[in-house]
């Protein structure tokens, strides 16, 4: 770095973060576990196709890539996935079972080996899908989740829980798949099977409700033939969520639920750690794990108030003592050995990667997906972790990210543009963690402040139910009091504001172009756009009720999902915009856009649509996130007048 600090105007700061750099660490370590004693997880691969593969971490210390192209080992099921993988050692070594995405269906593999098909192929609607494999050796069997598709709608869906044969003997026959379970509810998770292999525990939950409004914990008998006995439902109901269930070394029930109002930690229905905090979150993936039991009787738990820290709980006095490290972000997704715990831990100076930590001696280390950073961290952004006042003195958390460049600063008196981003779900939050993404906008002189409006997890289930019915409204409202905030306080320039976001995130930015006069330009990804067509058949089975509770039912309040429609105003959008989606999206399908990009034919709104082939819901190829960042950056520069220097120039149709 030189001495002399350079005047320049926002957005003219030459950064060494290109895009290429930022999509090729966008992804992170997943599903992560213990094989023996070595600790497994699934990591993108952005540069080929966007698989994600399996890693081991070596006795040596090294890491070791086990699948090689085109095995992707990722699930389908409910569209968002759930945990692709499970391994167990015998004699002959590990035996891993596991999804690929191409098939969805689920391989037996041992390293050094070709993997072998455990189930068929379903020429039926989107076919048979499998997650959360458990092998059982012993029994001859893997147990998991079983989506079946039964026509050629989103919705022709059954789910049940399921054993596969480890022989093989169901790869061309339907038929000797064994159903554990019946069609009871619309949705269920993978089975926890107790130490005695006697009972299993797993939850459930049914249309309308997504899993963060109401879910059941079932609990059946398992006879020594391997069939369940009659289930009963031992905590949930329709305004209880239970995130997750485990049972500890002595077979007792762990769960979390958030009864109080707050995710915790229940072990036979007694609160171990009762605290106005989250040791749970959104069921988004099948599988997620915010806790997991150790064999000397403590619990790992991820837990906080917007970011979850890692923590062992101790379930006799309630106390919780946190891993000592610099990881401010821990993702929901811990395993267990021994008195050994495995994560995934990121900070605002580190991307995601592997964590273990020993309990015995408190010690905490990365041993794998090791971040190593490919710029100075000089020009990494310096996150405030911020909350504001919005209608009605309601709180409004958010990360506010000011330009930031270790050689350069603005002219006095010039104030930034910012980029207001809202993030996907709705029920969901922003994670507090390096995104080079980011790094690449404040490194350049533009602001970013991420915003987790009303509806947001991390901060209990009455700040999550303020999007009830108020989708389009309260999301809207909280961005704007953010984005004028920042304004009005001398932070921002009024004049050179954007809203960006995608998915959940793409209607809140759509809506706020639609609805407010506060931004110049908007950036809109794989979003929704059009209520009506969404909820009745575009979407998919998961969310394909979700509107229920966002907006309210379809058949009491049609004329609201007209009236929050941006596909509905398009006459009232007057600022240019960026659209983009990818062309396989079956959770937001590119028909969505379509139908806005027709009724804006004619407007002379200057905007751009790029779609993209071979992505779905999110972008996952290397090619396309470089496209779609410059593209992006590209809008900034023409509206805000902008000098981005050698940024391909993105072409603006009326």
């Amino acid at each position: 770095m030189g001495e002399t600090v350079r005047t320049l105007a926002y957005g003219a700061w030459p950064s060494p973060i290109d895009a290429a750099l930022a999509a090729a660490h966008d992804g992170r370590p997943d599903d992560v576990a213990f094989v023996g004693d070595e600790v497994w997880w699934t990591a993108p691969r952005p540069a080929e196709g966007g698989r994600r593969t399996l890693v081991r971490r070596r006795a040596d210390g090294g890491e070791e890539a086990l699948l090689p192209a085109p095995w992707n080992v990722r699930s389908r099921v409910i569209e968002y996935g759930g945990r692709p993988w499970a391994a167990t050692v015998d004699g002959d070594g590990p035996l891993v079972v596991f999804v690929h995405f191409a098939d969805q269906r689920l391989y037996r593999w041992r390293p050094g080996g070709e993997p072998v098909p455990l189930t068929p192929v379903s020429a039926v609607g989107g076919g048979l899908r499998w997650a959360e494999p458990q092998p059982l050796p012993a029994r001859g069997e893997v147990w998991c989740v079983l989506e079946e598709f039964t026509g050629g709608g989103p919705t022709d869906v059954r789910r049940v829980l399921a054993a596969v044969p480890l022989d093989g003997s169901a790869a061309g026959d339907r038929g000797a798949v064994r159903e554990l379970t019946g069609e009871r509810h619309r949705f269920v998770t993978g089975p926890r099977l107790a130490p005695d292999g006697r009972r299993a525990a797993w939850l459930a939950w049914d249309h309308p409700r997504m899993p963060w409004d109401g879910t059941e914990l079932l609990v059946a008998e398992v006879g020594d033939d391997g069939v369940f006995g009659p289930p009963r439902t031992v905590a949930g109901g329709p305004e209880e969520s239970i995130a997750q269930a485990d049972w500890d070394r002595d077979g007792r029930l762990l769960h979390v639920s958030d009864r109080t109002g707050w995710w915790n930690l229940y072990r036979d229905g007694r609160p171990l750690c009762p605290r106005e905090e989250e040791f749970g979150g959104p069921l988004w993936k099948l599988g997620l794990r915010w806790f997991a039991p150790l064999d000397n009787g403590l619990v790992a738990v991820v837990h906080g108030r917007g970011a979850g820290a890692l923590g062992v709980l101790d379930p006799e006095t309630g106390e919780v003592v946190d891993a000592a490290g610099p990881w401010t972000e821990f993702a929901a997704g811990i395993a267990a050995y021994g008195e050994r715990i495995a994560a995934v831990g990121a900070s605002p100076r580190s991307a995601h990667e592997v964590v273990e930590l020993d309990t015995r001696t408190g010690r905490a280390r990365v041993i794998g997906a090791a971040h190593d950073d490919a710029v100075d961290p000089a020009y990494y952004p310096e996150p405030q972790i911020r909350t504001f006042t919005g209608p009605d003195g309601r709180d409004i958390h958010a990360h506010v990210y000011p330009p930031h460049h270790p050689d350069c600063a603005a002219p006095a008196g010039e104030l930034p543009p910012y980029v207001i981003r809202a993030h996907g779900g709705p029920t969901s939050r922003s994670p507090l963690v390096l995104d080079l993404e980011i790094a690449y906008f404040t490194s350049r002189g533009i602001g970013v402040a991420e915003v987790d409006y009303g509806g947001s997890t991390g901060h209990g289930r009455a700040y999550r139910e303020r999007l009830r019915g108020q989708w389009g409204v309260v999301d809207v409202e909280d961005c704007a009091a953010v984005a004028l905030a920042l304004a009005d306080e001398g932070t921002a320039d009024r004049a050179r504001l954007a809203v960006r976001g995608g998915s959940a995130g793409g209607w809140t930015a759509a809506a706020s172009l639609a609805g407010t006069d506060v931004y110049a330009c908007g950036t809109v990804l794989y979003p929704v756009l059009d209520l009506t067509g969404w909820g009745a058949g575009e979407t998919h089975d998961f969310e394909s009720r979700y509107l229920d509770s966002l907006i309210g039912p379809y058949d009491e309040v049609p004329a609201r999902y007209a009236e929050r429609s941006p596909a509905e105003h398009a006459d009232r959008i007057t600022a240019p915009f960026l659209l983009l989606q990818g062309l396989d999206d079956v959770i937001c399908p590119p028909a969505q856009c379509e139908r806005f990009l027709a009724r804006m034919a004619g407007r002379r709104v200057p905007h751009a649509y790029l779609a993209f082939e071979g992505e779905g819901h999110g972008f996952r190829r290397a090619e396309t996130m470089v496209r779609a960042l410059e593209a992006e950056l590209s809008l900034y520069a023409q509206v805000f007048g902008l000098d981005t220097p050698g940024v391909p120039t993105l072409e603006l149709t009326e």
